[in-house]
């Protein structure tokens, strides 16, 4: 069990509490798995099979659901903070992939083909940055996906009245800078007044070990 107010940061503790779980009822339902299915054919078209994945930050499976569509073999597993979401998250994909706590406190056993993280690095505390950086790049064998507020600077703006808990910056520049093994394959961005399948301002980028 996850408990509250327990982490290293106030971002973290501000996502397993309330707020987190007020988060959960305006991200779901089947518009949001169709814009999330349009947006992952679009970021892994050059991709190829994806054999597993790895989400950070994985909520109640939005995004999990949207890749088992598009790779019905693939196998999932997510790391997740918020008990509420992981006990949702525990209904799509077995316990034993599912670690519930902070990223900060996973530790890598094995490798996947696809390690993907969408709306979380803005909330992460920019001091903290490089430790999920590295995280990231360890646990990838293969492709790196990010879905995040672009800054060519880092920034930090206001969040539902809330300071210091979202960040923008050029998170996938950042990784690329850090480690020269890493190219980058697409990008692209994600419209929230696009008609059919809004995202929420997002900027995609697929980054793959060579």
């Amino acid at each position: 069990m996850v408990k509250k107010n327990s982490f290293a940061t106030d971002q973290e503790n501000f996502w397993a509490g309330e707020f987190g779980n007020e988060y959960i009822g305006r991200n779901k339902g089947e518009e949001i798995l169709a814009s999330n299915l349009v947006l992952f054919s679009k970021a892994l078209a050059q991709a190829g099979k994806i054999g597993s994945c790895i989400e950070f930050g994985a909520n109640i499976g939005m995004n999990l659901k949207a890749l088992k569509l598009l790779f019905p073999k693939i196998k999932l597993n997510g790391i997740e903070l918020n008990e509420k979401a992981a006990n949702e998250l525990s209904k799509l994909i077995v316990e034993s992939n599912i670690f519930r706590g902070s990223i900060f406190d996973w530790s890598q056993k094995k490798s996947f083909e696809l390690v993907i993280i969408k709306g979380v690095l803005i909330h992460i505390n920019p001091n903290k940055l490089k430790e999920i950086y590295q995280k990231l790049y360890d646990a990838s064998n293969r492709l790196i996906l990010i879905c995040e507020y672009y800054s060519p600077t880092p920034v930090s703006v206001m969040y539902r009245g809330h300071k210091d808990r979202l960040f923008k910056r050029d998170y996938a520049g950042e990784l690329l800078d850090l480690y020269s093994n890493l190219s980058l394959v697409d990008y692209g961005f994600s419209y929230h007044r696009d008609e059919a399948f809004p995202q929420d301002d997002v900027n995609w980028f697929l980054l793959q070990k060579s």
